[in-house]
């Protein structure tokens, strides 16, 4: 397995919330990132469909990944617009995200969220962040 994405699953083992959710980072390289979510009940909400708030989580941790990959892995996301284009119904999502523009400080990245049935992929979210880096003094691990 690749190095880069052996370390960012160490990282995403490391998220809590990633974890009881069932995350996994499928790919990982600079400029690019997978990240699959199973559909779980405990997941969806009151009409059957993925929670948007875990759509919303898949896209906003894939850009991540992915604003990590080019600007050092001291980054957070600065700020985050997504637009819900069709229920999220399946076996799983996949967010795929890239780097569109990567500054010193920033890189603005854009994901697609795929739910997935089958062997069947249905867009069902379009995301783009600001992913910016942070300095010593804001890193957990620092403070």
């Amino acid at each position: 397995m690749d190095e880069m994405l052996m370390m960012g699953r160490e990282v995403l083992a490391e998220q809590p919330f990633s974890v009881l959710i069932g995350a996994e980072l499928l790919k990982f390289s600079v400029g690019s990132a997978e990240l699959k979510v199973p559909v779980k009940r405990e997941l969806q909400q009151q009409h059957g469909f993925l929670h948007g708030g875990v759509v919303s989580y898949a896209a906003d941790n894939a850009l991540t990944y992915v604003g990590g990959s080019v600007l050092g892995p001291a980054v957070v996301t600065a700020e985050f617009k997504i637009n819900y284009v069709r229920p999220a119904l399946g076996d799983c999502i996949v967010a795929r995200a890239e780097a569109v523009y990567v500054g010193k400080s920033q890189a603005v990245c854009r994901c697609e969220v795929f739910a997935v049935a089958g062997e069947k992929e249905s867009l069902c979210a379009v995301a783009q962040g600001t992913i910016t880096k942070i300095g010593r003094s804001e890193s957990r691990s620092e403070g």
